[in-house]
């Protein structure tokens, strides 16, 4: 039976098919690096790994072509594939998926199914341009953190209330402690922005304070923080 398995061909590739399959591939692998191109917003763009979506299209195309309908070099296949390891850690989730969209988009033109391959490819490039545009899953709310030094007095305390209640919302005091002999209020503020103001203002109102009031501003835990 395994001899049987191992001798199953249901036809050799034409250089015509072949040559279209590859070509197949690579105009939707250069369709998936483009528009990678396009969305990616992080701080680590890596054209080595642009160019090698292309590349993995082009090469799944190959690889699926070689199997064909040989049971037994699948499996000498995979068996050669396990050797290799692959050290470099993806970055991003976003990574992982589109690397997994030029396989698939490989695997398609490699089996001759040109229309999944080319509708694949516009359909979902189209859905990633839709999502990044409208910024679909991201926080309704940017969240800050205020941190403010202040003596205590009347006068401090009014203009600090006036500043926040006419640029914040959603105010929430998360922490108030006092400094120890310096007697100086040590104050966490969690709040979100009004639509039509702009954290450099809030910075500029809170800088046009007495050195009596120090402040520091976090966005998000990840973007440096503004210390006055």
């Amino acid at each position: 039976m395994l001899e049987e398995f191992q001798t199953i061909e249901l036809g050799q590739l034409s250089v015509y098919t072949v040559l279209t399959n590859l070509a197949v591939s690579l105009a939707c692998g250069i369709i998936i690096a483009l528009v990678y191109r396009y969305i990616y917003k992080g701080p680590s763009y890596m054209a080595t790994y642009v160019n090698s979506l292309v590349l993995l299209s082009l090469i799944t195309t190959l690889v699926i072509m070689v199997i064909g309908n040989n049971l037994a070099r699948a499996f000498g296949l995979v068996g050669a594939m396990s050797i290799i390891r692959f050290r470099t850690a993806v970055r991003d989730v976003q990574d992982i998926v589109y690397i997994f969209f030029a396989l698939a988009v490989g695997m398609a033109s490699g089996v001759g199914l040109y229309a999944i391959s080319v509708a694949g490819t516009i359909i979902i490039c189209l859905v990633s341009v839709v999502l990044v545009t409208f910024n679909f899953g991201a926080p309704g709310k940017a969240e800050y953190v205020l941190q403010l030094i202040y003596k205590p007095s009347k006068d401090n305390e009014s203009r600090i209330a006036a500043i926040m209640n006419k640029y914040c919302r959603g105010i929430r005091l998360s922490n108030l402690k006092s400094q120890g002999e310096s007697g100086d209020i040590e104050a966490f503020y969690q709040f979100s922005l009004k639509a039509k103001y702009k954290s450099t203002q809030l910075v500029e109102e809170f800088t046009g304070l007495s050195d009596n009031v120090r402040f520091n501003l976090y966005f998000d835990q990840d973007e440096a923080n503004v210390t006055f």
